[in-house]
């Protein structure tokens, strides 16, 4: 049956109620989205920045795209029905168990934030279908064993589980940090387990992109760090990656018959751990 838990706690949470008259990282993202869980105060950083960087709307709904596409595929083609989802944002349209579940309605997806903004709306709206869970783990990704401690109160560790990071990593200013975070997240999974990850570069737009995240780290929180795809791909050492590797996010199999869509400074990747 589908459960909407109360959330769990994990220790403190480094999460802090935002209000209305201050620019809110998840809020921001949301407006870029099309979403309405957004003030005036986020649209209007939204704007400064989207003024700055127009392509960041494309990178938002680029990551959304890719997140379809590799849930869909997990979930489809190699037949995963567990999914982890650490920085699950504000909810728009089409989330992970929203696209797992309409492929195998059975699965169990277990969301992870630390924001109370986000949570409120998470149990609020994520609900899943009839045969399936969704539940709610308030935890602070740079607390990977508390968080594994409470997924397995939720999932089972004895079959595969996909770890959903996108667009979570680059609030880890330190690139040796966030490595740590996630070999000690994979390394708590079964074999047969796939990491999916999805972070903002500076390889396509450069400096121009780098300005307006240094407009976003003066006004929004958490602030946000690019990385290139050498650092990315540290992040997937001693896994398989699944072709086409390390991409922008339009070129991580794109539909049958879809053209990819242009290059964005936001980079994926899916690979499993044997």
């Amino acid at each position: 049956m589908t459960t909407n838990e109360p959330l769990s706690r994990t220790g403190q949470s480094s999460g802090h109620l935002v209000g209305t008259g201050v620019p809110h990282s998840p809020r921001i993202w949301n407006y870029w989205l099309g979403g309405k869980d957004n003030y005036v105060v986020d649209r209007e950083v939204g704007d400064q920045f989207s003024a700055i960087y127009p392509d960041i709307v494309a990178v938002a709904r680029q990551s959304r795209a890719f997140l379809q596409r590799a849930v869909t595929h997990l979930t489809g083609t190699v037949g995963v029905r567990q999914f982890l989802d650490i920085g699950t944002g504000l909810p728009t349209a089409d989330n992970t168990h929203q696209v797992a579940q309409r492929v195998a309605p059975e699965a169990r997806v277990v969301y992870v934030d630390n924001d109370p903004i986000v949570l409120a709306h998470a149990r609020a709206l994520l609900t899943g279908s009839t045969e399936g869970t969704t539940q709610y783990i308030d935890a602070d990704l740079r607390e990977p064993e508390a968080i594994i401690a409470a997924a397995r109160e939720l999932l089972d560790f004895d079959q595969p589980i996909a770890l959903m990071l996108l667009n979570i990593l680059g609030h880890i200013e330190d690139t040796s940090e966030a490595r740590s975070i996630v070999k000690r997240l994979v390394d708590a999974l079964p074999a047969g387990s796939y990491l999916v990850t999805a972070d903002g570069t500076n390889v396509i737009t450069g400096e121009v992109f780098e300005q307006a995240i240094d407009l976003w780290n003066q006004n929004g929180k958490p602030t946000y760090h690019l990385r290139d795809t050498d650092a990315l791909a540290q992040f997937h050492e001693g896994l398989e990656l699944l072709e086409p590797g390390i991409v922008s996010c339009p070129r991580w199999r794109p539909e049958d018959g879809t053209p990819a869509a242009p290059d964005v400074d936001e980079f994926c990747a899916v690979s499993r751990k044997p």
